[in-house]
């Protein structure tokens, strides 16, 4: 048997000595868990929302799936249905498509809460396998989330009923937290508004690499709607402004450079076109995005843009900005208690050699910057997505090997065992 990290540590407490022996019985008995069954379970669900009535149902499925999961692991799990939606009782409407998921069990100790980002999108063209079955070639098991969130919770599925076979005591309390997986982060802001998220937090919608996490800029995203516009030539007088407007920033962004160019803020254009409009005739529309400092604050930012448009109606056309996204920014969320931890046991989960760990940056924004907005400063990050794989790919695939992994790396973390210093230099 492979020799776990704590084994190096020399212990005089039999209770260690004893939660080291259970911790060692626990991670063989991973592959007997049934994870690839639990899996095959949750990819089966359709929650991209094309039929409401097909979305709700397969929501309403898969809440009653991970009860079933759960809830002989001793969690309550309850639904929280997005901002607007809550009944009068506060409760959520049975089969919401967008309904998040929140699942504890309270012994008294530190929480840890779970970040389980659920794949949402629908498949695109070309799949060669049934994206919502699951489908295993060798060790390579094929269908939509399994290198997300639905890969993501077979793992912890995995770990925490090894832990519960062999009577392995936690050192934490994990809460989880099951949002879909979509472009705002409006389901785990709100999570977060409504303080579900507490003590440190661990995604596990990340790249199953030896990185450290070490945060993200704010991202702004914004869509100026021209009015009074026949075609696309209506977006030249906002480019002009926004030209400018960029042109004035660079010159009060702390560290601008001499080439005009700043470290982390900016303001970009994605895109210029037409836009259908319920009210009337296609608009000219422009997307605008904004890279936020950490000084920065997003209202200000658009409060400016507003304002460079402003003056806009003399040339015959008026503009509407309506923000698309808002992502605040994350900083240093590596600097916590149980950070060392963490590298120690995805070193040991993976078998990533502990010099090989590098800090790297979320440079197109993350919704993760609204833990941070919550009160919790830690952020500890991995997932199942290799480097360089894409994140809603066609045959979308993972391994038993990956799985099982990541699965061993949340044992070693959660397990209430002692721990050898992890120095990464």
């Amino acid at each position: 048997m492979e020799s776990m990290p704590w084994h190096e540590q020399v212990s005089v407490d039999a209770e260690d000595d004893l939660t080291i022996d259970r911790l060692s019985l626990a991670a063989p008995l991973l592959g007997a868990t049934g994870w690839i069954d639990g899996l095959a379970r949750l990819v089966e669900f359709d929650l991209s929302g094309s039929g409401a009535e097909a979305a709700a149902q397969a929501q309403a499925r898969l809440a009653q799936t991970l009860q079933e999961m759960f809830a002989p692991l001793g969690f309550n799990l309850r639904r929280i249905a997005p901002a607007g939606a809550m009944g009068q009782d506060g409760a959520a409407p049975p089969g919401h498509a967008t309904v998040s998921l929140v699942a504890a069990r309270r012994t008294g100790r530190p929480v840890c809460s779970i970040h389980l980002p659920l794949c949402i999108a629908a498949p695109e063209p070309g799949w060669t396998r049934p994206p919502h079955a699951l489908t295993r070639r060798g060790s390579r098991l094929y269908g939509c989330g399994t290198r997300r969130g639905q890969g993501a919770v077979a793992a912890l599925w995995a770990a925490l009923r090894a832990a519960d076979a062999v009577g392995l005591p936690l050192r934490f309390d994990p809460v989880l937290l099951f949002t879909p997986d979509d472009q705002t982060g409006a389901a785990l802001r709100q999570l977060c508004d409504r303080g579900e998220v507490r003590g440190h937090f661990l995604s596990l919608g990340g790249i199953a690499a030896p990185r450290i996490w070490s945060g993200s800029p704010g991202l702004l995203t914004v869509a100026l709607r021209v009015g009074g516009a026949p075609d696309a030539k209506g977006a030249l007088p906002v480019l002009a402004r926004l030209a400018e407007l960029r042109r004035r920033r660079t010159g009060i962004l702390p560290g601008a450079e001499e080439d005009g160019t700043s470290p982390e803020g900016g303001l970009s254009v994605v895109s210029v076109g037409m836009q259908a409009d319920e009210d009337g005739p296609p608009r000219c529309q422009v997307v605008v995005q904004h890279r936020l400092t950490p000084d920065e604050g997003g209202e200000a930012v658009l409060e400016e843009l507003r304002a460079a448009m402003a003056g806009l109606g003399g040339e015959g056309c008026h503009v509407e900005c309506h923000v698309l996204r808002h992502l605040p920014a994350a900083s240093a969320p590596e600097d916590g208690a149980h950070a060392a931890r963490w590298r120690h046991a995805l070193s040991w989960g993976f078998g990533f050699a502990p010099a090989a760990f590098r800090r790297t940056r979320d440079e197109e924004g993350s919704a993760l910057g609204f833990v941070q907005q919550a009160g919790v400063q830690e952020i500890l990050v991995s997932g199942l997505t290799r480097p360089g794989q894409r994140q809603a790919p066609v045959d979308e695939f993972t391994t038993v090997e990956d799985v099982e992994s990541l699965a061993r790396s949340i044992l070693a973390y959660l397990a209430d065992a002692p721990e050898q210093r992890l120095d990464l230099g």
